[in-house]
């Protein structure tokens, strides 16, 4: 064991719903303390905006040196499969602390195979957790030495903030939590479409009538700078920024951020004219939002000066379409004129 590092193994348990920086100072102090450290996060029911993709999406961004496992019922069943155990359920975040603590010990064993010699928590129950876990994996390996329980900041002195208050109020408390997290406490629209089927323009007037932040198509602007086709690394620049100016827009607090496009268009060019994308513009295009929509390419073809052709413009939304499908993402079509188009959208955001 290195120097200054007491444990083997640590692990951090957690909702994370969503992940702020108490969370954050925990998995920092288990860090500090331990050799390699592990975060498991269920919650079920899940929390609104803190679905376990966009959890798994977190841990990922601020901890990357950090093994996590973040579980809904599939991811469950996913694993379970593969390590060839019986599945169990997953518990309701009300249950009693011996039943969690019994999951999590099973888990452990079973599925994850961690063999964890610290937990670190902020709560009362930490010292009951280690003890249940230390008599589980003794239970199964007599020479396991135990599980100590590490209590990091119980009175939330450090960073004195809930996952409740966050969720109650974002805007109230989005210093405690990182923008890129915080991005996704604010509503997100996004705006699809190929060219010439009106896309800038419903993102405009979308905008507008909902008071909301917009966020411009950066490819767009990057385009007009150099005026030719983007290599497959100048397309994966173009999505980390409007991802990047995604999350920018959100910080002001307004009430909802329409995007003018998003990575999943990114990678549209990158199929139709480089025939493969790399894997992080694939993941990028896996952003979500909570309304995704896709223009109908349903008026003439008008040429601007930048444009391809109407052809060009089929092949677009032919490629838009098969991907939000086979990332299942949720999307409505809207067709018609522009007031047609946002009364459209206007309705299912209600």
């Amino acid at each position: 064991m290195s120097v200054g590092l007491r444990h083997r193994l640590g692990l951090v348990v957690g909702k994370f719903s969503p992940l702020h920086h108490g969370h954050e100072f925990l998995i920092e102090s288990a860090l500090a303390a331990c050799e390699r450290v592990v975060a498991l996060s269920y919650s079920k029911p899940e929390m609104p905006r803190c679905d376990a993709a966009a959890r798994r999406v977190w841990l990922r961004h601020r901890f990357p040196g950090v093994r996590s496992v973040v579980l809904d019922d599939a991811e469950l069943a996913r694993l379970c499969r593969v390590r060839g155990v019986e599945p169990r359920e997953i518990p309701l975040n009300d249950a009693a602390d011996n039943t969690q603590r019994a999951f999590v010990a099973w888990l452990c064993q079973r599925v994850l195979r961690w063999q964890v010699d610290a937990v670190f928590t902020s709560e009362a129950y930490g010292d009951g957790f280690a003890e249940h876990l230390s008599q589980a994996f003794r239970d199964a390996d007599r020479t396991h030495r135990g599980v100590v329980h590490r209590s990091v900041d119980p009175s939330r002195a450090t960073c004195p903030v809930r996952g409740t208050d966050v969720r109650a109020d974002p805007a109230r408390w989005r210093d405690r939590v990182d923008p890129y997290v915080y991005a996704d406490m604010v509503q997100r629209v996004c705006i699809l479409g190929g060219e010439s089927s009106g896309k800038t323009t419903l993102a405009s007037a979308l905008a507008q009538a909902l008071g909301a932040a917009l966020v411009p198509e950066y490819g767009r602007t990057y385009w007009e700078q150099i005026r030719r086709d983007l290599s497959l690394r100048e397309l994966e620049f173009v999505a980390q920024t409007q991802v990047a100016q995604e999350i920018a827009a959100a910080q002001a607090a307004p009430p909802c951020v329409v995007c003018d496009t998003s990575p999943i268009s990114t990678l549209v060019y990158a199929l139709l004219d480089h025939g493969a994308p790399s894997r992080s513009l694939v993941a990028l295009s896996r952003r979500r939002y909570d309304l995704t929509v896709l223009c109908m390419p349903d008026f003439p073809f008008q040429q601007d000066g930048t444009r391809r052709d109407a052809a060009w413009r089929a092949a677009q939304h032919g490629t838009t379409l098969a991907l939000l499908r086979r990332h299942g993402l949720p999307f409505l079509e809207v067709s018609g004129s522009v007031d047609t188009r946002v009364a459209q959208v206007l309705e299912k955001l209600t």
